[in-house]
């Protein structure tokens, strides 16, 4: 089997689908990626077993056949290639040589036919939702996922789909972000829980406002766009009760411009201790008096910023990490933060204006005990 293909053309397919490669893969198969040709058309499949990612492109070829060809040799010999054309000759013993300008290069390929499977949707449903949407969806919610093995549902992103809305929900029990959009909707309900790896492969992959096809069942979800299908096993549980945790009665709220709350933190919280990553807010009238110390060192620091504030008196602590993150991710020129008490939750949220109507992001942070 021969075919001719772009060398930066096929770098650049490779590169993309390339961050599901697991360094520890039980199979050793799946250090390859599985090369299928079918005439002039390619399509390169990489896989963890839990997450299969394929791409597909035009090549020079009248031929039909797989390959499994080892991921980071060819990774690497494409890198170090000028665009050219590559013309790739595949023996009966899986040999590979590729051919260039100036030399070529071989390598001992796989049976494709070893390669696992991509399961088959049973009892699927579809919804199509844009890029622009699915891609920011994963940017306001993914870094609030959390990372213990031992709460599995809790290292992915819930997604919610309605009829009059779509929800994305991720919490590591010691923050939270909600994000939600009207100005999109879906046929009947559905609800599943998705882990980080594809969400991060497909933030990657999105590459404007195309329309991404979206099929599940209970197990599995197939994400479909541009030159790219993602198939990945959805994580098997019951998603906590979020709405619960969320506080309803908030009085005590804090505006203020986003970029400098998020530049004091950022100075202030130097100086913190470095285990707790504790920040206090001391709010009073229009005053907002943010200080750290790490009493090990003997650091300390506090500025003061002019605010508006609607409430009592208050001192309350937070992870300054934990509001690093939050402020980052949200866009907005003003923030409000509502509190109610220094041992409740504390929510962060955007002042948005008309154009954002459509848009509702709600960020929940846990306060953490004041050093007295």
């Amino acid at each position: 089997m021969n075919f001719i293909v772009s060398s930066t053309i096929l770098l650049k397919h490779l590169q993309s689908i390339s961050g599901v490669l697991s360094s520890s893969n039980n199979l050793p198969i799946l250090d390859n990626f599985l090369f299928e040709v079918n005439n002039k058309h390619l399509s390169i499949s990489a896989s963890d077993l839990e997450t299969t990612i394929t791409t597909s492109l035009e090549i020079q070829s009248e031929e039909i056949g797989k390959i499994a060809i080892p991921a980071r040799l060819i990774l690497d010999i494409l890198k170090n290639l000028p665009e050219q054309p590559c013309t790739f000759k595949i023996g009966t013993d899986f040999s590979v040589e590729i051919a260039y300008n100036n030399g070529k290069s071989k390598m001992i390929g796989f049976n494709g036919d070893e390669y696992p499977r991509v399961p088959k949707l049973d009892n699927k449903n579809s919804v199509s939702i844009t890029g622009e949407i699915l891609s920011k969806a994963i940017n306001k919610t993914i870094f609030a996922a959390g990372n213990d093995d031992l709460r599995p549902v809790m290292s992915g992103v819930f997604c919610q789909f309605t009829e009059k809305e779509i929800t994305f929900v991720a919490t590591d029990a010691h923050k939270l972000v909600r994000y939600s959009r009207t100005d999109f909707t879906a046929k009947g309900n559905a609800s599943f829980i998705l882990p980080k790896k594809p969400l991060n492969l497909l933030k990657n992959n999105i590459r404007g406002d195309e329309e991404v096809k979206i099929e599940y069942n209970t197990s599995n979800a197939i994400f479909s766009l541009n030159d790219i299908t993602l198939n990945c096993r959805l994580i098997d549980g019951k998603y906590p009760n979020y709405e619960a945790v969320i506080p309803k009665e908030n009085p005590n709220v804090l505006s203020i411009d986003r970029n400098q709350i998020l530049s004091s933190i950022k100075r202030v919280s130097l100086f913190s201790n470095k285990t707790t990553h504790q920040i206090k807010l001391k709010l009073a009238g229009s005053d907002l008096n943010l200080s750290a110390e790490d009493v090990d060192f003997s650091n300390e620091a506090t500025e003061r910023l002019t605010c508006n504030y609607n409430g009592t008196d208050l001192e309350i602590g937070f992870n300054s990490r934990f509001l690093m993150d939050m402020l980052s991710n949200l866009e907005t020129t003003d923030i409000q933060l509502c509190m109610s008490e220094p041992n409740r939750a504390g929510l962060l949220m955007p002042i948005h204006s008309e154009e954002n109507k459509n848009e509702h992001i709600l960020m929940l942070v846990m306060p953490v005990m004041l050093n007295r």
